[in-house]
């Protein structure tokens, strides 16, 4: 009953968003950047903190397929499935965040036919597309059996997996084999690859030494346990509301959380050795950034949303007695996703709201030339479009995944 009424609450969520979202790509599709907060100091803003977001979030979501699927380890194997197919979901709500930040989002093409490769971006670009080819052909090959067995039904979902298989008849225990080699194999190239490129996020900020605040070599290693950290959080939330995670299935709801858990101690801990590194080694520019961070105009987002909603609550939920119900770690998880969001603002945003050249910004009268951001109208829109678009693939992805990974508790 109650995974039902949040499975009904899920899907009315997501078709408010998607028509919200809809208004948002109007505005960005045809006014541009003119209804964006942004302007000429802080030149990124919501869409790209919401891009290296999503990235993380299907990073991590792919590191719990491949302790499936590459680790054998049988405690998540009834979410090896739905945790490839969040990285997939994931990841292309990541691309559509960082589309809608570009100025011509026509010319998006333009970096696959015309790489400069002595610059991260362009590596970045080829790596997410090699990885995106990866998550189908994986999800393929994981779901073919379902789809070949699925199609024999006459009503529109038969119709689904028929156009799903590609073809393929054969459900015999020969290629049900063959089909897991070909999974364990695309699951291992695929883990250097979430390394790859979840640092490589990290790299694009650190090389940029016109900004101290950003320019740190622990910033590859932040962006990669940030993003495994809201991935498993992410995960452990959608495998409590679609696999039956408060019933059927709650151990594992309840193992993820040991495992978020152990890394978000980590996180935490690398942060505060940035902390720590800033202050002591006594750069201007650095320090500039992290007083913006903890108590300047966005220090509510640190102490508030990233400290205490998506980092003390959870600590204390998942290591007090609460850590045994699957509802309390499904919760966990949804503060943990939310709280990493805060930090990803809290590196994009601080880190150009220092300024360049001091006095530049009261010398100049202009709202584009302001180091004070907060997302329009529209920028929220359309990321609760894009939010609603990702939710709206989680339900589809519910109806067509089979559910042959579940098993039974005893209690």
């Amino acid at each position: 009953m109650k995974t039902t009424i949040l499975k009904k609450a899920f899907w009315i969520l997501a078709i408010l968003l998607i028509l919200i979202g809809i208004y948002g790509w109007y505005i960005r599709l045809f006014f541009g950047h003119t209804e964006a907060n942004y302007g000429n100091i802080i030149t990124w803003g919501l869409w790209v903190a919401a891009y290296i977001y999503f990235s993380g979030l299907s990073a991590g979501s792919f590191l719990v397929s491949s302790m499936v699927y590459v680790f054998n380890d049988t405690k998540f194997e009834r979410i090896g499935k739905l945790s490839v197919f969040t990285a997939l979901v994931t990841l292309l709500m990541a691309l559509l965040s960082i589309w809608a930040d570009l100025g011509h989002m026509n010319r998006v093409w333009y970096v696959m036919v015309y790489p400069n490769f002595k610059s991260p971006m362009a590596w970045m670009i080829y790596l997410y597309s090699t990885y995106m080819l990866l998550l189908f052909c994986e999800i393929y090959f994981l779901l073919r059996y379902d789809f070949v067995v699925g199609k024999k039904q006459a009503n529109f979902k038969g119709r689904i997996c028929k156009i799903l298989s590609l073809g393929s008849n054969d459900t015999s225990e020969k290629s049900r084999m063959r089909d897991k080699k070909i999974v364990k194999i695309l699951a291992t190239v695929g883990i250097p690859m979430v390394i790859l490129f979840s640092g490589g996020v990290g790299t694009l900020f650190g090389v940029v030494s016109a900004r101290p605040h950003w320019h740190s070599g622990l910033f590859p290693i932040l962006f990669l346990i940030s993003a495994l950290v809201s991935g498993v959080a992410l995960v452990t939330l959608v495998s409590a509301i679609f696999q039956d995670g408060f019933t059927k299935n709650k151990s594992t709801v309840v193992e993820l959380g040991k495992f978020v858990l152990f890394l978000l101690l980590i996180d935490v801990l690398f942060q505060i050795s940035e902390f720590l590194i800033a202050y002591r080694g006594g750069i201007p520019g650095h320090i500039a950034g992290w007083d913006i961070v903890t108590s300047g105009q966005y220090a509510w987002v640190f102490w508030g949303w990233q400290g205490v909603i998506g980092t003390l609550i959870p600590i204390l939920l998942l290591i007090l007695p609460t850590r045994k119900s699957p509802v309390w770690v499904a919760l966990a998880g949804l503060l943990i996703a939310a709280g990493i969001f805060g930090l990803r603002l809290n590196i994009v945003i601080p880190g150009l709201a220092v300024e360049e050249i001091h006095g530049l910004t009261s010398a100049i009268f202009n709202h584009r030339v302001d180091l004070h951001y907060f997302p329009s109208i529209s920028e929220w829109l359309l990321t609760f479009g894009i939010i609603g678009f990702g939710m709206f693939l989680f339900g589809l992805g519910e109806y067509f995944l089979p559910k042959s990974e579940e098993v039974t508790e005893e209690h």
